[in-house]
């Protein structure tokens, strides 16, 4: 918990695209914390598709209106982030078992560096088990139709970044 009793998430990823498997593990999260913070990395090895401007700008577009969510972007070290946050657990989901051994790692580092900082796993809804941005992404740079994979804003921005047309022309 926080000072003020909160009991505060962070739940951290690259959301390059956020995609509805993000949003229904945070809208989950928020059911089981007071607040969720997303946290958007700017540090990353990837080489996101969108600038960590228009990943946040997206995600809080999606959580508008829901005082408990928070977007914003960070940099530096997780644990780091999580402690000058004032929260004390990272949120992570886990779709396959080829997730958990990556995400056990680093689980395992995060406890090493702050001891005090715990890292709670929620398993993805069925739904949206097979899907992964990276996928999405692949999908959509080819004209595939994601619709229904990512929130309406997302939608419209992968359209727009891979020059088709929004409304999907049919």
């Amino acid at each position: 918990m926080d000072r003020q009793g909160e009991r505060i998430a962070v739940y951290p990823g690259t959301f390059d695209p956020l995609t509805n498997g993000h949003v229904s593990l945070i809208k989950r999260g928020r059911r089981i914390f007071d607040k969720v913070i997303v946290a958007v990395a700017n540090d990353t090895p990837k080489s996101p598709l969108f600038s960590i401007t228009e990943r946040v700008a997206m995600a809080e577009e999606v959580f508008k209106g829901d005082d408990n969510i928070t977007v914003e972007p960070f940099s530096g070290l997780l644990v780091d982030y999580v402690e000058r946050r004032g929260a004390c657990v990272i949120l992570r989901g886990l779709r396959a078992v080829s997730d958990f051994e990556y995400e056990f790692q680093l689980a395992l580092m995060n406890r090493k560096l702050k001891r005090h900082i715990q890292t709670v796993f929620l398993m993805t809804d069925y739904q949206w088990l097979y899907i992964s941005s990276t996928i999405v992404k692949a999908a959509a740079k080819l004209g595939g139709d994601i619709k229904g994979l990512v929130p309406d804003n997302v939608y419209r921005k992968l359209r727009e970044k891979y020059g088709y047309p929004y409304p999907l022309n049919m």
